[in-house]
């Protein structure tokens, strides 16, 4: 830092001004710094900063080990928000989302002085240990319990199956039928109650919820006895591999979509518009839930408390493809 003051002819506290982003350094002096910096490849030191301050410029994650596209998709946007506002991401994996599991993760980057901690919690054995974590530990939960007072950000997933529900509804369909996630997990919890307050809004009877997990396995199952169900017209997906096993079973059995049946996912991941047909889904802004909850994050621990609302949502989109056509004259 030395080094870079005496090459921009300024003092080494305005290098660390220009370092820490401080607003009172002059545009010009601030260029010369950064000039300076790159000419010789300053980096600084963050390990001497974390004694300085008492806090590293390292967010810790907490997230469970799966390929799953939301949870997976997540991770990635909290890693460049993260990044865009000067901080590392350092992630602490777990098999499981249960107490122990997450305390010993929380635990072990609490031990390595991270800034704060983001905790990935789409299951209901998560929510049961975050309520135990310690209470001084800026913390922020993604996709976690929406009962708890932790500090939480999330995909609106009511309002996305609501949308995704309505989108059926509107194309003439007299109800919708719904393959779910797995009945543990918040998100699936808000597709079901999103696709029911569709249906009651419309005066649409609500047929019975047909059970799955996230995978194209269950969800060709499902479309096995979908299939042979000549009332169905209309399928929505708790996410989009479970459209992908449905479509292939109604191809199976001869049934065309959307000439037959119509199909909506969830999630839009990216191979979804190249499904056959292409699907109609929800799309998620990953993207907008990372940059809320790490502002939600940092504000915590400038402030060293909880600011803002405890609950923010972050609205999807539906994505129209050719998955979805008016009911065929029966």
């Amino acid at each position: 830092m030395t080094d870079v003051a005496r090459l921009a002819g300024v003092s080494h506290q305005t290098v660390s001004r220009v370092l820490n982003g401080h607003p009172n350094v002059r545009e010009q002096t601030r260029l010369r710094v950064q000039a300076a910096i790159t000419e010789l490849g300053y980096r600084p030191n963050r390990a001497a900063r974390a004694l300085v301050t008492g806090r590293s410029q390292v967010i810790g994650v907490v997230a469970q080990n799966t390929t799953l596209f939301g949870p997976a998709s997540l991770l990635t946007a909290l890693e460049q928000a993260a990044a865009e506002a000067g901080f590392a991401v350092s992630v602490g994996s777990v098999s499981d989302l249960d107490h122990q599991s997450i305390s010993a993760a929380v635990e072990r980057h609490l031990a390595h002085r991270v800034a704060g901690i983001v905790v990935i919690a789409p299951v209901e054995s998560a929510g049961e240990a975050l309520g135990r974590l310690p209470k001084d530990v800026p913390l922020v939960t993604v996709d976690g319990d929406p009962r708890r007072p932790i500090p939480l950000v999330t995909v609106d997933q009511v309002a996305g199956a609501r949308a995704a529900t309505q989108h059926l509804l509107d194309a003439g369909h007299r109800t919708v039928w719904h393959v779910s996630g797995p009945p543990d997990w918040f998100d699936s919890a808000g597709r079901i109650e999103g696709w029911r307050e569709a249906l009651r809004s419309a005066g649409a009877e609500a047929p019975p919820l047909i059970p799955a997990d996230w995978s194209a396995a269950a969800g060709y199952r499902c479309g096995q006895m979908l299939a042979r169900m000549p009332e169905v017209t209309a399928v929505f997906t708790a996410n989009d591999h479970l459209a992908l096993g449905v479509l292939r079973a109604l191809h199976e059995h001869g049934l065309r979509v959307p000439d037959d049946i119509s199909v909506v996912g969830f999630d839009d991941v990216p191979e979804a518009a190249y499904f056959i047909p292409p699907l109609t889904t929800v799309r998620p802004d990953f993207a907008a839930v990372a940059r809320a909850s790490l502002d939600l994050l940092l504000a915590q621990i400038e402030s060293s408390q909880v600011v803002g609302p405890l609950r923010q949502t972050v609205a999807p989109s539906l994505v129209a493809r050719r998955s979805v056509g008016a009911p065929p004259r029966r």
